[in-house]
This record gives structure tokens, C-alpha cells and sequence, in this order.
């Protein structure tokens, strides 16, 4: 593979160790050179390094556009690859001409690259935003980044993420951090506490925030110290901040220092203030001396930091939150040392320049495959169920499917019918059109191969009869348009009209090829509305398939809430929802959850499924409790975190049916609240007897089935093992998925 790199050769910071580090490896497995149009330190040192470079010196992009054509025919390159708003536009000029896939790599935010300079926004920027919107592929330098790409209309399955990698090796820094300080003229104390940064002065930086922060944390840990080691055009306004809050004795305005290891050697605590990153460097070299770090809430930065495990997190421009994390890290020696430790082994497992030049190389392969496959008739699969309506079971099967179709072909062009598309291609990377977009979703629908239903139970007509009525319709519109369709992982029923139900069975009969289901009623339900046609085949929920997230996430979840999870304190994660019937058993409820607390010592914890109405139900539940304090956490954004949520609680009592899967899959003991045959059907296939019918409740039955439970405890192995059976069995869905996109 050949691989021409374009940039203008006058690019610092983060973007120049990037591009360097990145050419420098993949030229251990592909050609990678590069091509400037500005010599200078930038094309010097990638010579150094061992880049092939080629300077094409003109201020005017058109008279570049002959020789790179020349050079590019001549060379046999695959794949262009544009840094920057200059190669950029180079980049959208030369995709007709050469033929050739064209990929950006996004290193900050577009909108604020000219921040403070209009004449260079107005024409640059401008530019850049035109040549953006023409470059068929996209790499944001984060998660966050490709994110905010999305977010702005850009197509999430030709935009794809890649993080800034350092080598983690350990080194041996030049100067001891005495003789670093010595050598900045600073006659600071051995026990001071020294925080810094290493940034650019300029307002995206926002060092006005970190010095006002700086100083309130002074105030009260009188030890602390900054070192601040940049330059730019807001020094001399940050050297009269320091001096206005009477901090200047404190600051030290370093410049821009080469040596960063000296740097980061000699620090305590590392921060960054900035108002908008993709993926620092700065916190990955700090990451490798496992320094504490203190940093804004912003753009790829979470994806390293996570609160109080890897690092502190605080809101951009809130100087008040920065001093008080500043002031906690000079006070607390272990805190600092466990995060620092944390972010070190975070940092080396996830962010290493290896992982780096890994995804890259992926990334080129799955633009060449993808470039490949534009010319084909029909491609792809279109998704309906009950997406983006706020439901964490539905979403956790949405993950889930679309998991199982990119491992059968990764490049697949994957379209979602939901409520909230611009929610969806967020969240999933995935195309997405409106559910009620009837032109859009037939359109996609007329050019793809398969047609999914599912999962969940979307055929039934208890919630409604105009759902189940829309569900039929696409079933027929996408066989009438072309498509293979299957009905995926599938819960059916309960179907009460007599006439939906001869609609419903006359249908699918006619219009589904493949049906795989969740339980064995709803096989029989099938039947009973004649279903005889379609390949009709028992497996599982497709979200039994879902990984957790690591426990850390979920002891930080439980930590912002006020848990104290590192204390040894035993959980009942209960998770409740309206439905006729249940405000008459809220008594019950609450008296078994405070008897669960008094006799087991198990705090409640409430977790949201379909966050507005479980959530609402929770606190219903929570207002009756006489004894036991209980917490009602916010509804994960993401299924893994819920699963790691509930492999924290020592007993589940639901009536979610997707709160006791997660919690199935970690076996932890289930007590079911059914509202739903589905829930009783699903505790059945994992053997599970300790449920009860919401219209049977009552306290003493509720608070017998706790104690069943609680025995159970010690056998989590158990049922552990029940639910992996049901994921081997769930391998079919995904199994026929790949059947019908064969044929």
C-alpha cells in the first residue's frame, strides 16, 4: 500500500507529533511520504526522522495541483491523505482528477482553528469548511472528535476516530527535578507541590481559568506551585492576571520548553483548561510519568480521564471546581498517587503510539474495501424497531444487532429508522432516517439487501394498535421493494384482536423469509395466528450479547452519586415502571426494599430503563421508604455501562425484562416483577423461579423472594452459566442474518 500525505508544512504542537509519529511508524509496514508546500523545521525534522518529503514551495494551491498529479500518477499511490486546511484543499481538487479515495485527518475543531484572527477565518476557514465538505473520508483525532464531525451532518460510516499515541517505554529525563527547577531560576521548597500545563497561550487554551483556579486553590494549600511551559499571544495578559491575583511569585511563565520529559519529571499534578481538545498530548505525557491530571470536560478527554478513577474532570471556564481538585491533589499524596497510577496503566494499555499506527492501518484497509464496493446494485441493511425513544432495552438490542452485522461484513452500509436520527448516528455511527420518513426509508429500502424487524416485541397491540399496524406495513413495503426480510430476535404477543390478529399472521406469512425468537411462546403464538411460510427458528435476545463496561466506570457512577462503593457496600438494584396496577403495590414495594435493607444491609439503588417513566416510578417508590435511603441514578447513555452497573448489585428486583438480561449476564441473583409474559418467559429460559405477577404482589411474598435471593448470592457462577447457554443460542440470529445477505 502507498499512502501521499499532504500538509503545509508549517504546522506545531499536536498536529506536528502527530503526523511525525504517525508517518515514522507506518512506514515500518506501507509507503507513507509526504508532501509540503512550506519547508522549514516541520519538513527538517521529519527528514530527521526518516520521512520521505517533498516540498512543492508555491502560495498558489492551483499551481501545486500539476506537479502532485505528476508525482501521484508516477508513484502509484492508493490512497491521499490530507492534514490541515491547505492539504485539504489540495486534497478536494485532486479526488476527481486522480480517481483516488481522499481522507482527512481532523485535528481540532474546524470553527475554532481561526479563534481570534477573522480575516483568517473568513478566508481559510472558509475554504477549509468548502474542501471538508467534499472529502468522501474523515478521521477524527478522537472519539469526540469524529463525534462533533457527525454532529455537523458529516457521514458517520465514512468518518472514522484514531487517538494521538505516545510510546510508553520509561525514560530517563536529563535533568532531576532539582536541577529542572534550577535551571528555570526557581528556588521553590522540596516539599512544594508543583502543578503545570503544557500549551499554547492563546484564548481555545483558556490559561486565564487555570491561573484564577490556581490561585484559590493556593489560598488554601499554600505549598502549591505552577509551571506554566508555552508561548503565544496571550502571555503578557496572563503575566498581569498572575500579578493581579497575587499569585506572580507562584507562576512561573517557562516558554516553550523542548526537554518536556524534565518537564513532566519535575511535576506533581498535571493540568489543561481548555475550552474545546481532540486528543491531547499533553495528558498522554503526563500519563507516562503517571502524574495526577486535572482537566476541562471537553472533547476527547473523557475517553482518558475518567472522574475520580483516571483523573479529575471540572466543566470548562468553572475556575472554582479547578481549585478545588487542585487544592484536593496538594493535600491528598495517595490520591495522587492512585489516579496517577491508574492513568498510567490506562494510558499504556489504550493509548500507545503501537495501537496508534494499528487503527490507521485498519482504516486505510476499510477505505480501500469500501471504495471497492460503490458500484453495487443493492448494499446493506436497513434497521426498525423501537429506536431512539429513550429505552435502554431497546437500545441494548439496537447495540447489539448492530455489533452482529458489522462482524459479518464491516463495511456494510447500515441505515436505522428512529425517532431521534441525528441521537442514533451519534451514538451508533450508523446511518439514520426518521421512523415516519416514509420516502426516506423507502428510498434506502429500494437499494438495500436485507430488512430487519426487531428486536423486542414489536408485534403485539397491548401498548398499541397503530404500532403494530406500522411494523406490518414496513414488513410488506420492504419485501414489495426488493428486500430479504427477517424478523430478528423477536418477542410476538400478545395479539388481542381478533382482527390484528388474522392481519398480523396473513402478513408475515406472506412477507417474512426468516424469524428468529426470543422465547418459546412467542413460537407458539406464531403458530396460532398461522405462520407456517417463513423459517421459523428459536434463539435468544440478542442482547445477552452485550459486554460490560470495566467496574471502574461503575464505581465512579456510584461514586458521583454519593455511594461510596469502595467501602464494601452491598447494593439491591431495583428497577420499577408504570403500569396499571402498580401504584396500588407501592406499599409493597417500599416495605420489601426496607426489609431488604434492615435484614441484608442492601441499599437501594435505582436504575432506569426508559429513563422519564422509570425514573418518575422510582421516586414514587423512594417517597414510601420509612428506613431505607435509597439513590435513583440517571439512565445510562450506554448499554455496556448498564450491564457494568447491574454486575455491581448483589440482588436485582425488576420488572424491566432487559434489567434482569443485564443482570443475568452477570449473574446476579433475579427477582422478577412480571408485567409481561416476556419477563416470565425470560426468567424460565435461565431457570430462574423467583418472580411473582404484578397483580399478586404483596409484601410478604415480595420479601420471601428477597430472601431466595439472598441465599443465591454465593452461586452467581451458576447462573452465569444458564445465560451463557442462551448466548450460544442467540448465535442464530446472526447466523441467518449472514445466510440471507449471502444469497
Amino acid at each position: 500500500m502507498k499512502v501521499i500525505h499532504l500538509i503545509s508544512g508549517g504546522d506545531t504542537g499536536g498536529a506536528k507529533t502527530h503526523v511525525h509519529s504517525l508517518l515514522q511508524g507506518l512506514n515500518r509496514h506501507i509507503q507513507a511520504d509526504m508532501v509540503c508546500f512550506t519547508d522549514g523545521p516541520f519538513t527538517q525534522e521529519a527528514r530527521e526522522l526518516g520521512i520521505r518529503v517533498d516540498v512543492i514551495a508555491t502560495r498558489n494551491p492551483l499551481a501545486a495541483l500539476k506537479p502532485l498529479r505528476e508525482k501521484i500518477a508516477r508513484e502509484g499511490y492508493d490512497i491521499i491523505h490530507c492534514h490541515g486546511a491547505r492539504g485539504n484543499l489540495m486534497g478536494a481538487l485532486l479526488k476527481r482528477s486522480t480517481g483516488l479515495p481522499v481522507v482527512t485527518s481532523v485535528h481540532s475543531d474546524p470553527r475554532l482553528d481561526y479563534m481570534g484572527r477573522p480575516l483568517s477565518a473568513l478566508t481559510f476557514g472558509t475554504l477549509n469548511a468548502w474542501a471538508l465538505r467534499r472529502i468522501p473520508y474523515r478521521i477524527g483525532v478522537s472519539d469526540a472528535m469524529a463525534d462533533l464531525l457527525v454532529s455537523r451532518g458529516f457521514d458517520p460510516q465514512q468518518t472514522f476516530s484514531i487517538y494521538n499515541g505516545i510510546d510508553f517505554t520509561p525514560r530517563v529525563p536529563k535533568l532531576s527535578r532539582r536541577e529542572f527547577l534550577d535551571s528555570l531560576g526557581l528556588t521553590w521548597p522540596d516539599d512544594a507541590v508543583i502543578a503545570g500545563i503544557a500549551a499554547r497561550l492563546n484564548p481555545v487554551k483558556d490559561m486565564g481559568t487555570l491561573l484564577r483556579g490556581f490561585a484559590a486553590a493556593h489560598r488554601e494549600q499554600p505549598q502549591l506551585r505552577l509551571i506554566i511551559a508555552g508561548d503565544g499571544q496571550d502571555e503578557a495578559a496572563l503575566k498581569q492576571l498572575a500579578a493581579e491575583l497575587g499569585v506572580a511569585g507562584e507562576v512561573c511563565f517557562a516558554g516553550w520548553l523542548s526537554d518536556t520529559d524534565s518537564f513532566y519529571n519535575a511535576l506533581d499534578i498535571n493540568t489543561l483548561t481548555s475550552l474545546s481538545e481532540t486528543f491531547p498530548y499533553a495528558l498522554t505525557e503526563g500519563a507516562r510519568f503517571a502524574l495526577p491530571t486535572v482537566a476541562t470536560q471537553v472533547g476527547g478527554i473523557p475517553y482518558l480521564i475518567t472522574d475520580n478513577v483516571t483523573g479529575l474532570l471540572f466543566p470548562a471556564r468553572d475556575h472554582e471546581a479547578l481549585g478545588r481538585h487542585l487544592a484536593a491533589l496538594a493535600a491528598g499524596p495517595e490520591l495522587r498517587r492512585r489516579l496517577g497510577a491508574q492513568l498510567l496503566e490506562k494510558g499504556r494499555t489504550e493509548f500507545s503510539i503501537e495501537s496508534t499506527i494499528r487503527r490507521q492501518l485498519d482504516i486505510y484497509e476499510a477505505i480501500l474495501r469500501r471504495q471497492a464496493r460503490r458500484d453495487r446494485k443493492r448494499d446493506g441493511v436497513v434497521l426498525c424497531g423501537a429506536y431512539g425513544q429513550n429505552n435502554a432495552g431497546d437500545e441494548a438490542v439496537l447495540t447489539a444487532v448492530l455489533a452482529e452485522l458489522r462482524s459479518i461484513d464491516p463495511d456494510m452500509p447500515l441505515w436505522v429508522m428512529t425517532r431521534k436520527p441525528r441521537q442514533t448516528r451519534l451514538a451508533y455511527r450508523a446511518g439514520a432516517v426518521y421512523t415516519f420518513n416514509f420516502p426516506a426509508f423507502c428510498f434506502h429500502m429500494a437499494k438495500a439487501k436485507l430488512y430487519i424487524n426487531g428486536g423486542g416485541s414489536l408485534i403485539q397491540d397491548v401498548t398499541s394498535h397503530r404500532s403494530l399496524w406500522f411494523y406490518l406495513f414496513t414488513l410488506a413495503a420492504a419485501k414489495r421493494l426488493g428486500c430479504k426480510v427477517m424478523m430478528y430476535g423477536c418477542g410476538i404477543g400478545p395479539l388481542q384482536s381478533p382482527r390484528n390478529r388474522k392481519q398480523a399472521g396473513k402478513t408475515i406469512d406472506r412477507n417474512v423469509d426468516v424469524i428468529t425468537l426470543r422465547d418459546q411462546a412467542s413460537q407458539e403464538e406464531l403458530a396460532s395466528i398461522g405462520v407456517r411460510r417463513p423459517r421459523i427458528v428459536l434463539a435468544a435476545d440478542p442482547a445477552v450479547t452485550l459486554p460490560a463496561d470495566p467496574p471502574q466506570a461503575a464505581e465512579a457512577l456510584l461514586e458521583q452519586a454519593g455511594l461510596r462503593p469502595r467501602e464494601g457496600q452491598r447494593y439491591l438494584g431495583v428497577t420499577v415502571r408504570p403500569w396499571p396496577g402498580f401504584e396500588e403495590k407501592l406499599p409493597a414495594f417500599a416495605a420489601a426494599i426496607d426489609y431488604a435493607y434492615e435484614r441484608y444491609g442492601l441499599l437501594p439503588v435505582f436504575i432506569s430503563i426508559e429513563s422519564k417513566l422509570d425514573h418518575a416510578a422510582a421516586g414514587q417508590v423512594v417517597s414510601r421508604l420509612q428506613k431505607a435511603p435509597a439513590a435513583i441514578l440517571p439512565a445510562c447513555k450506554r448499554s455496556e455501562l448498564s450491564i457494568a452497573l447491574f454486575s455491581r448489585m448483589d440482588i436485582a428486583l425488576s420488572m424491566r425484562l432487559h434489567a434482569l438480561i443485564f443482570a443475568a449476564a452477570r449473574g446476579v441473583p433475579l427477582v422478577g416483577v412480571v408485567y409481561d409474559p416476556k419477563v416470565s418467559a425470560f426468567l424460565d429460559s435461565v431457570d430462574q423461579d423467583l418472580y411473582i405477577p404484578l397483580d399478586q404482589l404483596a409484601a410478604p411474598s415480595l420479601c420471601a423472594l428477597l430472601d431466595s435471593a439472598a441465599q443465591r448470592r454465593q452461586d452467581r457462577a451458576a447462573l452465569e452459566e444458564k445465560t451463557a447457554r442462551l448466548v450460544e443460542l442467540e448465535r442464530g440470529n446472526s447466523t441467518l442474518a449472514a445466510e440471507l445477505l449471502a444469497d
